[in-house]
């Protein structure tokens, strides 16, 4: 025949749109034209095409060749479909059997040698062929990142010969195994290495119960940037759910280790990053820091330090749970189920309020170098908690703190509860449904509406102080919270407004 359609799949965000490869041999003058709104990479697989058919030992038709990528008006780009215009070309030219194309979908990058190579997103890929009901092709480098969605068949290959083998009926591919690797709970670092700073302690398994954010703050080497990194060992293992789709957005990157299956993020940018970088960008989207972060943490160390601007491009996706990056043609959205964690100094020294060391700063400059972070951010976190220097003698007299092990227990119980309650964290419960769950006692009602008088405390700060007592209520296995935990609450709120 002289018409193959074979399938595939692009990359529109988090999602894998079917592509159809219409490939048609006529007549005439020998041509090879590419139509449907690919870029300069799918442009020049005419040439890898070529090469690695003839490599392979198959005859490269001497026709005019038309392949048409459809829908015409979905933008493609990469190497993934360098495998299925291959396949349609030797398929309309007859050297391979066309009779399984409609049960399989075929994605990969081709050497000049006939050797496949991986390609990015192949997990939204497998994920939506397998809605599809269909088989998913692909190069076994990619093999065990695809047959992480367990229900896809993943048939991986080292070249196109294997491929046409297959479809011959010569030598079928060998579906991959679907088991996901577990990650390990080990790999974090231990809570028991932080001697002392029991309420920066205390304030991180707040954290870790309620998915909520946390502001630390303090002089240099007090301690802030150790906390933070031993917050992903306090969080439970995520659910088949979460785990396949921050693997997914890796998998966007190309960046995904199937060993780190189940395991949470941890991503921690440096402050000179652009807010493309931190959000996600690019003239063909890309997830940023804040998706790569999903379902994880996000660590912004030296906060202040960072451009306003790219701070601020946080405020809509700590709301909402999700980032969308629009461009002229195209519009992509990303989820940033993030969990923010950051520290600063007092002051642009440091030193502010040191008990041993002088602060060499005016008043102005503090007052500047606080003025970074603007309202409307910091009325965003949750929790802000000082971590101040310790003495010499306190350091080395302060007793072994409790283990990661022993926190997340506890961490995972109140978890357990939220789950049960409301399907998930505190820090993610509807407006709506606030005032419902987290409800206090009346004696603890009367101390939050005496706060926000003398407090001035927003609206939105109202609802985020009674989500923490609420967290704080669970982890004391608390009905419902009482005045103890609306006074904890409080108390972080009230520090990040009187620091």
């Amino acid at each position: 025949m002289s018409l193959a359609l074979v399938r595939t799949r692009a990359l529109d965000g988090l999602d894998a749109p079917e592509v159809t490869v219409e490939v048609h041999l006529a007549n005439g003058l020998p041509a090879f034209n590419l139509v449907g709104l690919p870029d300069t990479e799918v442009r020049e697989a005419r040439d890898r095409v070529r090469a690695a058919i003839l490599t392979s030992q198959f005859e490269f038709p001497q026709r005019r060749i038309t392949v048409n990528l459809a829908p015409a008006d979905l933008p493609k780009e990469g190497g993934r479909f360098d495998l299925p215009i291959a396949v349609g070309i030797l398929a309309a030219s007859g050297q391979v059997s066309g009779e399984l194309l409609d049960s399989l979908e075929f994605c990969g990058e081709l050497s000049l040698t006939g050797g496949l190579r991986a390609v990015r997103g192949v997990l939204a890929a497998a994920l939506a062929a397998a809605r599809a009901g269909r088989g998913l092709v692909l190069a076994a480098d990619n093999g065990g990142e695809a047959a992480l969605a367990r229900e896809a068949r993943v048939l991986p290959a080292t070249s196109l010969l294997a491929v046409c083998a297959h479809l011959n009926g010569h030598e079928a591919l060998v579906r991959h195994s679907v088991a996901a690797p577990a990650g390990e709970a080990a790999a974090a670092p231990d809570l028991a290495d932080v001697r002392g700073q029991l309420q920066a302690r205390r304030a991180l398994e707040v954290a870790a119960a309620g998915g909520h954010s946390l502001l630390m703050f303090g002089p240099p080497g007090t301690g802030k940037s150790m906390l933070a990194q031993r917050l992903p060992g306090l969080l439970p293992p995520m659910d088949e759910a979460e785990a396949l789709e921050s693997a997914a957005v890796f998998s966007l990157e190309g960046g995904f280790e199937p060993s780190a299956w189940g395991r949470r993020p941890f991503r921690a940018p440096h402050h000179s990053a652009s807010a493309a970088a931190l959000v996600g960008g690019g003239a063909l989207p890309r997830p940023g820091e804040i998706s790569l972060a999903n379902h994880g943490v996000l660590f912004l160390d030296e906060l202040p330090e960072f451009d306003r601007r790219v701070l601020e491009s946080l405020r809509e996706p700590l709301e909402s749970g999700v980032v969308t990056v629009s461009r002229a043609r195209r519009r992509a959205e990303f989820p940033a189920r993030f969990q923010l964690v950051a520290a600063m100094n007092p002051c642009p020294c440091g030193y502010a309020g040191h008990p041993a060391r002088a602060c060499n700063c005016t008043p102005d400059q503090v007052a500047r170098y606080r003025r970074r972070l603007s309202g409307p951010l910091l009325d965003r976190i949750d929790l802000t908690v000082e971590v101040p220097a310790l003495a010499h003698e306190d350091l080395a007299a302060a007793p072994a703190g409790e283990s990661s092990a022993t926190v997340r227990a506890r961490v995972s119980q109140a978890r357990a509860l939220q789950h049960e309650r409301q399907g998930g964290p505190n820090a993610r419960l509807e407006p709506g449904r606030v005032e419902e769950i987290c409800a206090p006692d009346a004696a603890g009602a009367a101390l939050l509406k005496q706060a926000m008088s003398r407090l001035n405390l927003s609206a939105r700060a109202y609802h985020r102080v009674l989500r923490v007592a609420r967290t704080l209520a669970d982890l004391a296995g608390a009905e419902r919270p009482n005045m103890v935990h609306v006074a904890e609450a409080i108390q972080y709120r009230r520090s990040l407004d009187g620091r």
